[in-house]
């Protein structure tokens, strides 16, 4: 028997019409027929409930993982699509197979969307994910220089974790590439649930609520060492990165560098102002050496603009 499979994703009203164009770019691909999709409600308006319904199998708006975290969230709703992820199953019990998907990615290419899945289902002891590590990637860390020595060095990690889980903990993961939580499939039945919960409960309390999820998987994954895959960058393309390439024959986004893969999952990650609005373009070099102007959004709707594209809000 075929597992019983959800495409889950969430955000607030303000990101709403990006949920939109991620809804037509999984629709628009055959293969998605069989599989439902469930919406993590974070803050949507009863109009965008209303008008998601019919296309989704569930939307929920779920509790706060604890009363301490609500308070310390103070009304910030748009918060729940972040620190809910580890959750899902309990948020949207009976599936065999949940893949999650930030509201500001987009499928350019199932091809993706396929390999997340079957490893997820092959492999039901592994989270499938991908990291901000490629060769086109840019930097990992942050340095401070004092003339021509560095004097201090950061990274996303070890600026996050040192709070909730110690600063030995945050010294392991100072020179690991962040794991993306925007994007990973997981067998409901995997162990790293529960753990995952333990982990971000943690860090939202003790740590920021905003990068809860995200330095929780890191330390699930590169200290604890909870079984994973991790798929190539083109898998999942964190936008904010080197530009891509844009290859006018096949009207697709490809890597910057050969052999110039075809984008499978677009993630606007690191770039507000396209995220925000279709009308802002920037110059993309071609395959055939000419350059074009572009926007990262999904190109065949335009379900407005946002009210801000960035990712945290006061």
């Amino acid at each position: 028997m075929s597992p019983r499979i959800t495409l889950v994703s969430g955000c607030d009203a303000n990101y709403y019409p990006l949920l939109r164009e991620w809804l037509h770019s999984v629709r628009r691909c055959p293969e998605s027929a069989g599989l439902d999709v469930c919406i993590l409600d974070a803050g949507l308006s009863a109009q965008q409930r209303a008008e998601l319904a019919p296309q989704t199998q569930a939307i929920r708006n779920p509790e706060w993982p604890s009363p301490a975290v609500a308070k310390k969230a103070d009304g910030r709703e748009y918060l729940k699509a972040c620190v809910c992820r580890p959750f899902l199953p309990d948020i949207f019990p009976g599936y065999d197979i949940y893949m999650w998907m930030d509201a500001d990615t987009w499928v350019q290419d199932w091809r993706a969307v396929r390999t997340f899945l079957a490893g997820a289902t092959d492999h039901p002891d592994r989270i499938v994910l991908s990291g901000a590590a490629d060769r086109a990637y840019r930097r990992q860390a942050r340095i401070k220089w004092l003339w021509r020595w560095p004097v201090k060095i950061t990274s996303f990690y070890f600026s996050n974790a040192r709070r909730p889980y110690g600063f030995a903990t945050a010294k392991l993961l100072l020179t690991r590439y962040i794991l993306s939580a925007g994007c990973f499939a997981l067998s409901a039945g995997a162990p790293h649930w529960a753990r995952w919960q333990a982990l971000a409960l943690v860090a939202m309390t003790k740590g920021k609520v905003f990068t809860a999820e995200q330095v929780s998987l890191g330390v699930l994954l590169h200290v604890e060492d909870y079984p994973h895959e991790i798929l190539p960058a083109y898998m999942h393309w964190l936008c904010g990165q080197t530009p891509l390439v844009w290859d006018d024959a096949n009207a697709r986004f490809v890597e910057p560098y050969l052999p110039h893969e075809p984008i499978g999952i677009m993630h606007m990650a690191g770039v507000d102002d396209m995220r925000a609005d279709h009308a802002v373009t920037r110059p993309y070099r071609t395959l055939d050496g000419r350059t074009v102007q572009l926007n990262y959004r999904y190109p065949h709707l335009d379900a407005g603009p946002l009210h801000t594209g960035s990712p945290e809000r006061a």
